[in-house]
């Protein structure tokens, strides 16, 4: 929401990454990767098409911009009735636009509840303590200029999946468990209950000139924090080795993270 402001109170300007952490994130340290996140979450809610924006457009290598028409929300009732004058309306399509991220926000949160609560009476019963030693990985987001390599971050996450398996005693829910959650919004927290598992592994792909960048987080899903991240840059000259490769790598540093904690 408060990135949303940003961009809406800079409408029509380029606001930069630097910016935008400054503003947003004043009074915390996080990375870029924070800002990338939340202007596809943005995007998600809005059903804005980051290849032909109606609310928020990538400037390549500079930051952001708003293209949605902005201006002042005019409440126009009458003090007798209280309702809305003729001819009266909101001339601004932000407004419009907060409204919808919220709603669809909790229609979203909603329909889920629900599904759970009601679609399977006993899922609520069934679900056991998450095992200390079980891990879900959600698919991992495109965040590429062009949004173009989608398939190269599913292909990513079902790697992950496959080397996490066979590490024994780690419990790893299947692609098709996790692929359901694929542009939700829906907390870790939550996830973690659905999934039965204590750990969520989450993660983004980005690219520059001929080099991939692939962030990974590993997050607990008690309370909803980081316990290890890290970052893996690699040349684009095989798409297949470069996914093996990363994977390997995170599976490492997760298999020596998580045995590392003790048992709860």
């Amino acid at each position: 929401m408060r990135l949303l402001v940003c961009l809406a109170e800079h409408a029509g300007e380029v606001v930069s990454i630097d910016d935008l952490l400054n503003q947003v994130w004043s009074d915390v340290v996080v990375t870029p990767d924070s800002v990338y996140q939340a202007v596809a979450s943005l995007r998600r809610l809005l059903g804005d098409d980051p290849k032909q924006p109606t609310y928020i457009a990538t400037v390549p290598r500079l930051g952001y911009r708003m293209v949605a028409a902005v201006s002042p929300w005019v409440d126009q009732s009458t003090p007798e009735t209280g309702a809305t004058a003729p001819g009266a309306r909101i001339t601004a399509g932000f407004a419009w636009a907060v409204g919808a991220a919220l709603c669809l926000g909790i229609v979203s949160a909603f329909l889920f509840h629900g599904k759970v609560a009601n679609g399977n009476r006993a899922t609520s019963h069934a679900i056991a303590p998450q095992p200390p030693k079980s891990i879900a990985v959600l698919p991992f987001l495109d965040l590429t200029e062009k949004m173009n390599h989608e398939a190269f971050a599913d292909g990513m996450t079902e790697e992950l999946i496959d080397k996490l398996s066979k590490i024994p005693g780690l419990r790893v829910p299947p692609p098709t468990s996790s692929f359901y959650f694929k542009g939700k919004q829906i907390t870790i927290a939550e996830i973690a209950k659905t999934l039965g598992v204590a750990y969520v592994l989450d993660g983004s792909v980005r690219k520059s000139g001929a080099r991939l960048r692939v962030a990974a987080r590993l997050i607990r899903g008690d309370n909803g924090y980081v316990v290890w991240s890290e970052t893996y840059d690699r040349p684009l000259n095989d798409m297949l080795m470069v996914q093996d490769d990363i994977a390997g790598e995170v599976t490492k540093a997760l298999r020596a993270s998580i045995e590392a904690r003790p048992e709860r």
